[in-house]
């Protein structure tokens, strides 16, 4: 259904070394860029998540997020820690969520820039 999300930033620089650490944590890697922008996806793929700058980038309000998928739990886990090492905000920390299903495992944070983000293996 989506093609690619695009985010604004307040700092390509920063928001390019979460994201190179995070995403690599989940088997994405960072596919273009330059002084405009960043885009991730799979390799030899097209951009599914593009980064650019914003003088005043701020993220989508209260129940918005961005949900990656993990090909394992041990990605989740890692997702999560690179997340905290690199600059972000732990929203809740790895584990199983059998509310949402028996099998839903994920990890929530929020990057430098406030965008809410999980991944997650089911």
């Amino acid at each position: 259904m989506l093609s690619h999300v695009s985010l604004g930033v307040a700092d390509l620089d920063l928001a390019a070394a979460f994201y190179d650490g995070v995403l690599s944590a989940l088997g994405y890697v960072r596919v273009w860029s330059n002084a405009d922008g960043v885009g991730y996806g799979t390799a030899g793929g097209n951009d599914k998540l593009a980064l650019f700058p914003a003088a005043a980038a701020s993220p989508p309000g209260h129940g918005f997020h961005l949900a990656f998928e993990a090909p394992s739990q041990a990605a989740v886990d890692a997702f999560h820690a690179a997340a905290l090492r690199l600059g972000g905000r732990d929203s809740g920390a790895p584990g199983l969520r059998p509310h949402y299903c028996p099998t839903y495992y994920a990890a929530f944070v929020t990057d430098p820039d406030g965008h809410k983000l999980e991944a997650v293996h089911q």
